[in-house]
This record gives structure tokens, sequence and C-alpha cells, in this order.
């Protein structure tokens, strides 16, 4: 039986990056979306954030540049959005994380948390105000979910909005909020004295009488992002200030579904960075008169690597045309969190090994991903939430309580 000939651009052997061509399951709309971020990352970002990592600065000159990019809520539509397909907002993730967690955060808490609240739940007028302004850079918003003793369980928040007339007077503490100190305005997510859905969102200007917000410190981790703790203390709002499409923890969670999915995308560019850093290494180190790369024990964990990036790509693509047409389920989100995120953190520790000692200074990038994947594996829900959401799912029985 005769045999089509393989083309000449398939002869080569594999691609290390790409062994299973995956590439050839995107559009050219999708690659040219990937190819452009890239340039920004390789121009942008991967020269300098060595030296804002180790200094713990987060380059504010950045953020109009990635508004002139197309960057911020990317995936939404009107308001100056670029209105970009979930695939091509996810490999904008993984080109972003690829040159640093923090960088890929900021874009994430600006368009798929702030953006996006405001773009799902807001007034016409609070999206006119907020969103053009957000999308270009010249504004920037965190998102207030999470407080000092309800992480995992929002449910339990302390925060609360009373009213007082037509007004609210909001009161309580968020903390590790994405860019608190340096946002313009603030999704705060309080309780209220409603009866049916309590939980509702707000819109804080951060000038706001009684805001006020500082630094988290110290951090091994995500240096070069922004994390804060957020204190309202008797802050007065208009009535039109609450969001008045979100009722009940669905509006948070809606917003933090699409942060997720940025995740799952994003870790594997962490990841695959790690493995192209310790590849490249592994040909060029010598020891015991020939490449590292040349042993088995090497070659295993090189193969390791690979083996997952790819197939968590897998993962991150299907995942993305599900949610283009309309049929991703929130525990499907969880899949891929919980996996990918996992897989990378296990890459970046396994290309560390490859460069021995060298691995844990800053002039190669693997121990910074490796940090930073920590908070990563935390932030958007810890392993255990992904698991029980997935325990849920296929049992029928939760097991939260």
């Amino acid at each position: 039986m005769a045999t089509k000939e393989v083309s000449d651009s398939r002869k080569s052997r594999p691609e290390a990056t790409d062994f299973l061509e995956l590439d050839t399951l995107l559009t050219d709309e999708e690659r040219t979306v990937r190819e452009e971020v890239n340039g920004f990352v390789q121009e942008k970002i991967k020269p300098y954030i060595q030296d804002w990592w180790e200094k713990a600065i987060f380059p504010r000159e950045i953020v109009p540049q990635m508004g002139a990019q197309g960057l911020l809520g990317m995936h939404l539509s009107g308001y100056g959005c670029a209105g970009k397909s979930a695939v091509e907002y996810g490999l904008a993730c993984m080109e972003l994380e690829a040159g640093d967690s923090g960088l890929r955060t900021f874009v994430s808490v600006q368009g798929s948390l702030a953006m996006s609240a405001i773009h799902k739940f807001g007034s016409e007028e609070q999206k006119q105000e907020w969103l053009p302004r957000m999308a270009k850079g010249e504004a920037i918003g965190c998102f207030g979910l999470t407080e000092p003793e309800a992480g995992s369980d929002p449910a339990s928040m302390k925060t609360f909005a009373r009213r007082d007339g037509d007004d609210w007077i909001l009161s309580g503490r968020k903390r590790w909020i994405g860019m608190g100190t340096i946002a313009d305005v603030a999704v705060v997510w309080a309780r209220t004295d409603e009866e049916g859905e309590p939980v509702r969102g707000f819109l804080v200007p951060t000038d706001t009488s009684g805001f006020s917000a500082k630094d988290i410190i110290h951090k091994l981790s995500m240096r070069a992002s922004v994390q804060s703790e957020l204190h309202l203390q008797e802050c007065r709002l208009p009535s039109d200030a609450i969001l008045p499409a979100a009722k009940g923890l669905g509006g948070p969670f809606a917003c933090l579904n699409e942060a997720r999915y940025g995740i799952i995308w994003g870790a594997m560019g962490a990841a695959r960075d790690c493995y192209e850093c310790a590849l490249e290494y592994s040909k060029n180190r010598i020891q015991f008169g020939k490449p590292i790369a040349s042993f088995q024990l090497t070659q295993q964990k090189l193969v390791e690597m690979m083996l997952e990036i790819q197939k968590g790509i897998m993962v991150a693509l299907h995942i993305g045309r599900m949610k283009d047409e309309g049929t991703l389920r929130p525990e499907q989100i969880s899949f891929g969190k919980l996996n990918n995120v996992r897989e990378a953190i296990e890459i970046a520790r396994e290309a560390r090994t490859i460069l021995g000692g060298n691995g844990i200074t800053l002039e190669y990038p693997v121990i910074r991903h490796a940090n930073n994947l920590e908070s990563v594996r935390t932030y958007e829900g810890t392993d255990e939430v992904h698991t029980l959401v997935l325990g849920q799912a296929i049992t029928g029985i939760p097991a939260f309580h």
C-alpha cells in the first residue's frame, strides 16, 4: 500500500518546545496574538524582570504599554477592549507568564477581575466611566474579596455595607489584594442586610474618605507585583456605587473563574520558560568531559518536563475552546487550574536541579518562577479547594463542611 509522502516541514525531528506540533491546532489569528505578545515580553519584560523582581519593583510605566498592546480586558467587548477570544486571551497569558507571573497577574487583576466585574455587573454609566480608561491603562483597578480571616471561605467575610439614607457606608478589611496601593478604583465585595442575596459589589474610588491601602512586604514570591491590604473605615458611597447586576457570591465567583482560566495557560508559560532554560543549560554545561544533556538522568528529567507541558497546553486549549463555545463548566476550570499549576511547580523544581547551584540565582529565571508559582498555587483557589470542587463534581457529595 502506498504511503503519502510526509511534507518537508514534517520530516525533521520534532521540536523540543512543541513536540506534538500543537501549533497546528491554532488559527492564524491565534498565532498572531501569541507572537505579538511574545515579542512584547521579549522587549519589555525579560530584559528587566531580574532587576524588578530582586528589588521588589512593579514597573508602573508598563501599564499604558500593556494598554496600547490591547492586553487589558482583551477578552471583553466594547468600551475600548480588544474583544479577543478565550483562546487568544489564554495564549497571551501563557506568553506573559513566561516573562513573569507578577506581570501576568496584573493583566488578570485588571482585566479578568476588576474590569470583568464592571463589564458583567455594572451599569452603563459605570462601564462608560471606567472601562475605556482601564483598557488604555490610564486607570488601574483592584478586586477586594479576600479578607484576613476569609480566604477560601468568602461567605464568612466581615466587611459590611449599611444603608444611610440614599448612601452606603462600608467598613472592613481586605487582604492579599493585587494592585491595591496603586489602584484608582476598588471593586469591593461586602455583606449587607438585604434579604436573599446579601453579598453585593461596590465601586470604591480609592480617593474616597476612609479608604486606605498598604503594601504587603517581605514577600519571597511575586516580588514584581503589588499585593496589598485594604482598610475601609466608614467609607461613604453614593447609591450608584453599587454594581446593580451582582447579587450574592455568584458575582465574585464569576470573576474568579475568569482569572482562574488565565492561570491555566499562564502556569504553562512559566513551566515552558523553566524547561527551555534547563534544556539549553544542559546542552552547554560540561561535566565529566561531556554535556550533562548526554546523561540518562538528565534526559529523563527533560522528557518528563516536556510531557507535562505538552499535556498542560492541550488541557488549556481544550478548555479554551469550550469557553469560546459557551459549554465550559466551573468544575472544568478547577481541573485545569489544579493540574497545570501543580505540574508547573514540579517542572520548575526539576529544572532547578539540572542547573545545580546556578539554579538558585536570578541569573536564570527558574528559581524566580518556582517562587512565584507558590503564590499562583494559592490564589484563585488552593489545591485543596479545587480538589473538593472536583470531588463533589464526580461523586455528587459536597465535602467542604
